[in-house]
């Protein structure tokens, strides 16, 4: 069937049709619409779009503060509320599973379906524009939305742009309030965030823009994938209620969260881009997978977790900015702190399967790390991993480090690891010069202290470099 596609900045003539044409359409509202050229087809979907009504609705749906720092004209222009209501008590985990291995273009055609104009999908500017795509492709019509922090690398805002472009859509932009960024910059500086962590600067510039957003829907639609973040994105379902934030009717289970691409790889989505032709951030072919604002991003290097490059200064379990905290569950508290090695504890708690299990690899106790300590003329150097079996990047520079393990094997240089977390942590801080994991160290022949592998280069040609020019 030959398939004809169109962007509009307003509602088209072939898509206005199907809709009551007693509701007056705002002025300035923004579709995309997909037609396809069987007219059977048109016509039995004009009987399922005229029951939806196509007005778009504010994003910010909370009352009006006296001391609001955002101009009236700015904000999107409210309109009645559909007619259809999304009842809470729906059994959305009965529906997870239904989906379970449904595509994402059936999954985004569900949400889009189940609740019309009271979702919008979430873009961050990254390779989460293949959401847009999906939902291009479902011919239904659809908001997007973005949180701007201001701290945004320059490609990124060109990207907006363009994607604005291409689909002829206006993208719905959230701004942190003036007021808190001001006391937040005047207090700490601009750069605090480096010194006490990110958490207070992303809750004043995106976690609360969010929330304002997520009060006008009644649903979401996000980007996240299981491979994303071992450590906290492993178990998300393609759709949720959301444990977090609340919707426009207020309150627990008011707000339903849309996961299409959860249970698809990174390199899937990145073969669906190329082969639809996708704009993409220009920064992606700078060496960034996972984009945030300018100081807290970076390019990944090789070997590296595509998380890695994110609030790259800190440990890998705060690699969430808030916006998906949900994903942290109480009851797995031992996967984040990554305690254990596959067994399970009375208590029933599942524990991470240990990583680097390999012959050429010598397991090492606390005992046996401190005994390397001491040695001041040892007769062969020890290249050693401190590492937790939970952390992402340790999982993600595994193969390297194994087929390193396997070149040095009979080359007099012994490899090992030692599972610094938990307990051990504390002594790998004071006494291994563990910063975050993964650390690498080498002792050396005739020396008394180890040499920290100082790159972040985690591929086998690197490290063998680092081991080559000591040993």
């Amino acid at each position: 069937m030959a398939l004809s596609i169109t962007s509009t900045p307003s509602i088209s003539a072939s898509i206005s049709s199907r809709f009551d044409s007693s509701r007056d359409q705002p002025k300035g509202s923004t579709f995309v619409s997909y037609q396809p050229s069987d007219r059977s087809h048109c016509q039995s979907a004009a009987m399922s779009y005229s029951r939806r009504q196509t007005a778009v609705k504010a994003l910010n749906a909370e009352p009006r503060r006296s001391d609001s720092v955002v101009p009236l004209a700015a904000k999107t222009i409210a309109a009645p509320e559909v007619s259809e209501k999304v009842e809470v008590s729906e059994d959305f985990e009965q529906l997870a599973k239904k989906l379970e291995n449904a595509s994402p273009l059936e999954i985004m055609d569900k949400a889009l379906e189940k609740f019309g104009n009271d979702i919008a999908i979430a873009f961050s500017g990254a390779e989460d524009v293949a959401l847009i795509e999906y939902a291009r492709l479902t011919g239904r019509p659809f908001r997007v939305f973005s949180l701007d922090t201001g701290r945004l690398n320059p490609e990124t805002y060109k990207f907006f742009d363009t994607v604005e472009k291409q689909y002829g859509i206006h993208i719905e932009y959230m701004f942190p309030d003036a007021v808190e960024v001001q006391a937040l910059v005047r207090s700490k500086g601009l750069f605090s965030f480096y010194e006490d962590g990110h958490q207070e600067c992303c809750r004043v510039r995106k976690v609360r823009p969010l929330r304002r957003a997520l009060k006008g829907l009644r649903a979401w639609i996000t980007g996240q994938r299981k491979d994303q973040s071992p450590g906290t994105r492993a178990e998300i379902p393609v759709v949720q209620v959301d444990p977090v934030f609340e919707g426009m009717d207020g309150g627990v289970g008011s707000l339903v969260k849309w996961n299409p691409v959860a249970n698809v790889e990174g390199h899937d989505i990145w073969n669906f881009l190329r082969a639809m032709n996708v704009p993409v951030n220009s920064l992606h072919s700078q060496g960034y997978i996972s984009i945030g604002c300018e100081p807290c991003t970076r390019p990944v290097l090789p070997g590296q977790h595509e998380r890695e490059g994110r609030w790259w200064w800190e440990d890998a379990k705060a690699k969430e900015c808030g916006l998906h905290k949900g994903n942290i569950k109480e009851g797995n508290a031992g996967h984040v702190n990554g305690i254990g090695n596959g067994a399970a504890h009375g208590n029933g708690t599942t524990m991470i399967p240990d990583i680097f299990e390999a012959q050429s690899i010598v397991n090492l106790s606390r005992v046996g790390v401190e005994n390397l300590l001491k040695l001041e003329d040892r007769r062969e150097p020890w290249l050693v991993v401190l590492y937790a079996p939970w952390c992402p990047f340790c999982q993600a520079m595994e193969g390297s480090y194994v087929e390193l393990a396997e070149k040095l094997a009979g080359t007099g240089v012994k490899v090992g690891k030692f599972n610094a977390d938990g307990d051990q942590k504390s002594f790998a801080q004071n006494e291994l010069q563990l910063g975050s994991f993964p650390t690498i160290l080498l002792f050396p022949k005739h020396s008394s202290r180890p040499i920290k592998y100082p790159s972040e280069k985690r591929d086998v040609d690197s490290l063998m470099a680092f081991v080559n020019a000591l040993r």
